[in-house]
């Protein structure tokens, strides 16, 4: 396989166009769900820049439970609806948090993190898990972030089978 480098964040068009290019080399001839959704982790964390911590929880006996990711050691069970993992699970919508120190109930698993966004991961309307993206910088992510990470995990989900119950 071709080396993945970083490139530039400026445009978030070409960036995002980049990053999923590279999700479907990795995820699109690979069958195994895990091996997918660590290698989307460590694609994320490689490439993008001010994020301390990229990965999924799964949902998993009415909780979400820590799956794959790059960071700091995280949670390991988050309650539906509880912080913004849990709010995202919950609700079916990404949450965009500017500062995770004014959300409502918000779960500090690592004090550094400032910023957070938070992908609920659907296939016919189940719930699967969330992808979770935290920052070190408070204002880290926006609408743009919001449209192409789901674009992301859209192409994720069609690529890889998660169970339903693991």
């Amino acid at each position: 396989m071709k080396g993945i480098e970083k490139i530039s964040t400026a445009d978030a068009k070409e960036f995002y166009n980049y990053v999923n290019i590279n999700l479907k080399g990795l995820i699109t001839e690979e069958r195994d769900w895990l091996a997918n959704l660590s290698n989307a982790s460590g694609l994320l964390y490689l490439l993008m820049d001010q994020i301390n911590w990229a990965g999924f929880y799964l949902y998993k006996e009415e909780e979400l439970i820590l799956g794959p990711f790059q960071g700091k050691p995280a949670c390991t069970r988050i309650e539906i609806g509880s912080g913004v993992c849990g709010t995202a699970a919950n609700t079916f919508t990404t949450q965009v948090v500017e500062d995770v120190n004014v959300f409502p109930g918000h779960i500090a698993c690592d004090p550094d993190s400032r910023s957070e966004i938070v992908v609920p991961m659907i296939r016919d309307g189940k719930l699967l898990g969330v992808l979770d993206i935290d920052s070190p910088i408070t204002n880290r992510f926006n609408q743009e972030d919001r449209k192409y990470l789901e674009e992301f995990v859209k192409i994720l989900l069609e690529h890889t089978k998660i169970p339903l119950s693991y």
